[in-house]
Formats: structure tokens, C-alpha cells, sequence
């Protein structure tokens, strides 16, 4: 198994799209997230940050229909409050303590949302949609 970049690279990789799309999964994106966010401190800086990076990298590598508004906050806003849970040193610290952030399936974000449905919805795809409650 080759062994992660670190937090400083992946940003910097990820900021001058110099990553493969390939190279760049659900794990990374959770810990873009945890990058942004500690370095912002403030979510709603944070947000607007990781959201405008996400964007430019999918558009770099011809994948702008990929990006996936409600999925982008949603996670953003996940790791954000598990964060406020603890002190980790870096993103596979949070990972660690964290694991279900890495199961886009049935892990933290089910929690919210029905992510079958999320995902094809057209425009949870567009714009950030809340998370309908169950009667």
C-alpha cells in the first residue's frame, strides 16, 4: 500500500491541480475537508474555500459534472462538528477516531440522509437540499 500524502501536500497538490482525479477519492476529500477547516478555523470561510477548490479541480480535470453541491456541505459540515469532538494532528488522525467518515454509503452521512437518493437527485446535485426528517 503506498503510503498517504500528508495534509500540507495534499493541499498544495489539490490547489495546483497537479493530482490525478484518480488519485483523489472519498478519502481525500474528507481530508481536504479537515485540511480547510483547520486552517480556516471559521466554517462559513472554510465552506466557501473547500467548495471553490472542489469546483476548479473538477473543471481542471474535466469533471465539473461530478461536483455534487448538497454532498460538499454536507460532509464539510460532518467533519466540522467531529472536529469540535477532539485534537487531532492531522486529517488521518481524525480518520482514525472517525472511521465511518470514509463510508459514503451507510457511514456519517446516512445519519442525515437517504445517500441513494442524494446522490441522483438532480438538484441536491445543483444546490445544497436539507435533510428530510422521517415520519
Amino acid at each position: 500500500m503506498v503510503p498517504a500524502i500528508g495534509d500540507a501536500d495534499l493541499l498544495a497538490g489539490f490547489t495546483a491541480c497537479t493530482l490525478s482525479a484518480a488519485s483523489f477519492g472519498h478519502r481525500e476529500h474528507v481530508r481536504l475537508a479537515f485540511v480547510v477547516l483547520a486552517m480556516h478555523g471559521d466554517f462559513g470561510d472554510a465552506a466557501i474555500q473547500y467548495r471553490q477548490l472542489l469546483r476548479a479541480f473538477a473543471a481542471h480535470h474535466g469533471a465539473h459534472a461530478r461536483y455534487h453541491e448538497t454532498i460538499t456541505w454536507a460532509y464539510l459540515a460532518i467533519v466540522h462538528a467531529r472536529m469540535a469532538t477532539g485534537s487531532y494532528a492531522d486529517s488521518e488522525a481524525l480518520l482514525a477516531a472517525h472511521p465511518d467518515l470514509l463510508d459514503h454509503r451507510s457511514g456519517a452521512l446516512a445519519d442525515y440522509y437517504d445517500v441513494s437518493a442524494t446522490i441522483s437527485d438532480p438538484l441536491a446535485r445543483r444546490v445544497f437540499v436539507l435533510p428530510r426528517r422521517s415520519r
